[in-house]
């Protein structure tokens, strides 16, 4: 009988080993995602913009030919620096986001920078690519074509910090230059911005494909 109670209360006494994992897995996840929110916001913050072969814009929504303010602000961006001669070529990457109107990022990009000025042989246009991933392999190849050892890439804040590691697998070496803030954004706003790309820089270092979170991923791209 006195057996059978300490051999009872050793077994109520003990962890179970399933939840000593799940409470590693829980730290180690916390962990990750700290130091990811902190480069992210660190790379958000620096503008590396310096002379180089050419100006990369990142392309975002479109709306029946004409930037969506997100694409707006990063074209001006892209313009400044142009006109600052860090780089005599600018190339703007996006394919079809709207198949309403027929237009795509890059062509609009396109159209918009001779708006601006810049000479159409000044000007590459993209516009194959569907989501952030194609955008930098195409930008390398577009590089590796040219001779271009250095590239400006120019986008929201928090987009780039997955934009350089999506360039550097591709072997290209970037600096990054977020575009300048517009309007107010809450801290909720900032918030799911950075959770968006600690998301999508996650699944690129696990190679996860999941559905459900590429769309979403998409989507939040087209602002």
């Amino acid at each position: 009988m006195a057996a059978k109670h300490r051999n009872r209360g050793r077994r109520s006494g003990g962890v179970h080993p399933l939840r000593t994992i799940f409470v590693l897995c829980l730290i180690v996840a916390a962990v990750w995602f700290a130091s990811l929110y902190v480069r992210i916001n660190r790379v958000a913050q620096e503008d590396q913009a310096q002379p180089a072969d050419a100006i990369a814009v990142f392309g975002a929504a479109q709306y029946v030919g004409h930037p969506s303010p997100v694409y707006h602000a990063r074209l001006d961006h892209a313009v400044s620096l142009y006109k600052k001669q860090l780089s005599p070529v600018i190339i703007t990457l996006g394919g079809p986001g709207d198949d309403r109107s027929g237009q795509t990022e890059g062509a609009v990009g396109r159209d918009y920078l001779l708006a601006q000025g810049v000479p159409f042989d000044h000007i590459i246009a993209e516009t194959e690519s569907s989501d952030t991933e194609q955008q930098a392999e195409l930008l390398a190849d577009i590089a590796r074509e040219r001779g271009m050892k250095r590239v400006i890439v120019v986008s929201d804040g928090t987009h780039l910090f997955r934009i350089r590691a999506l360039c550097a697998q591709e072997g290209l070496a970037v600096w990054t230059s977020p575009r300048p803030a517009y309007g107010n954004i809450s801290k909720w706003g900032q918030f799911t911005r950075v959770a968006h790309e600690m998301l999508s820089y996650t699944l690129l270092r696990t190679h996860v494909e999941a559905g459900w979170a590429k769309h979403w991923i998409e989507g939040k791209e087209d602002a």
